[in-house]
């Protein structure tokens, strides 16, 4: 049986989608200023923004179902990050009053949105942006959404002073936008948890405990899926920025088997795990990065195969996804394709 094909989050925006995206900021994806930008661009697309925005995302779905993926996402075409897009939803975000700050284990700085008050949903709104990517194809559409630690660590807390009780208000506020998504029909919800391999003991601490609070009450139906990747780079084709620790996704493995989570997305391209990880599964499935998404490299489908074969002998075939490492945003359109088609050629011929 062919290996299942899904996409993280992130695809390329398209030119005529005149919206600022942290991929292509030249000082890098992580320092972008969070206020500036995004909302006169909507506001310059005027009364055809919403037909605008239908039509990227229509491409960025179609690029991903003729590459051959099962599970594609809405490429998240709307945000100008995957992080402060979801928190302009949010009551208690400052985006006027910044505040600079260290994030990622100080691996940059940048002025942030300052949490100044209780964190609280304004109004839903994923379930919304779900129906409108699944109105352009078949296939189950993922959609994706930060989960509470990464929200707390890039945006700067000036209100709780407590990251338990702000990753608990955050949980719940992301999880109105789950139960909704999940009476709307959304099968595959991703909550995006990079802090989790950067700070794994704060994981272990409170982090999932604040994760499942962000899936508590998601019917079975749906496949709760987690992605914990290691870090982008400030461009393309940068071989040594700064990523999690190697040995991080070992020190937190047993606590996501342990956990609600059905699938687990672990980067593994761009830099090789000890495959031993997958045997710390047993019934948890892993979304197994297999393209690097800071590479303009495309991987060949024998390339792909060879490592797909070696992780196969650590895991059951049944739970083995295969995906790129992380979002596809820094790539052009034509690279993402190129390395999606590849890399369903590798999964669908094993």
């Amino acid at each position: 049986m062919p290996l299942t094909t899904t996409c993280i989050g992130a695809y390329p925006k398209p030119d005529f989608v005149q919206l600022p995206d942290w991929f292509n900021i030249p000082a890098g994806p992580d320092t972008a200023d969070p206020t500036k930008g995004w909302q006169a661009a909507m506001d310059a697309m005027g009364p055809d923004a919403a037909s605008i925005i239908d039509r990227g995302v229509q491409q960025a779905v179609t690029d991903q179902v003729e590459a051959g993926i099962d599970i594609p996402t809405d490429g998240e075409i709307v945000r100008e990050n995957y992080i402060h897009y979801h928190c302009r939803h949010l009551d208690g975000f400052d985006f006027i009053n910044l505040t600079n700050k260290e994030v990622r284990g100080g691996t940059y700085a940048a002025n942030l949105p300052t949490i100044s008050g209780p964190v609280k949903l304004k109004k839903t709104f994923l379930a919304t942006e779900w129906k409108r990517a699944q109105s352009h194809t078949e296939r189950p559409v993922k959609i994706t959404m930060p989960g509470p630690m990464t929200v707390s660590d890039t945006n700067a807390d000036r209100y709780y002073n407590d990251p338990v009780r702000l990753g608990a208000d955050i949980a719940d506020a992301l999880n109105q936008d789950v139960l909704e998504l999940a009476a709307a029909g959304c099968r595959h919800i991703q909550i995006d948890e990079p802090l989790f391999a950067r700070k794994p003991q704060a994981a272990l601490d409170y982090g999932f405990e604040n994760l499942e609070r962000a899936f508590n009450g998601c019917p079975d139906s749906v496949i709760r899926t987690v992605h914990m990747c290691c870090g982008y780079p400030d461009r393309l084709d940068h071989p040594d920025y700064p990523k999690a620790d190697q040995d991080a996704y070992l020190q937190i493995a047993d606590a996501v088997e342990q956990s609600s989570i059905n699938r687990v997305s672990f980067e593994d391209a761009h830099r090789h795990n000890d495959l031993s990880l997958l045997e710390h599964f047993s019934t948890t499935s892993v979304i197994f990065g297999s393209v690097a998404i800071a590479k303009s490299h495309i991987e060949t489908v024998e390339e792909i195969q060879h490592r797909l074969k070696a992780a196969l002998q650590h895991i059951d075939a049944d739970r083995l996804l295969v995906a790129p490492d992380c979002g596809l945003g820094l790539l052009s359109r034509e690279q993402a394709r190129a390395k999606l088609t590849n890399m369903v050629k590798a999964a669908h011929s094993i």
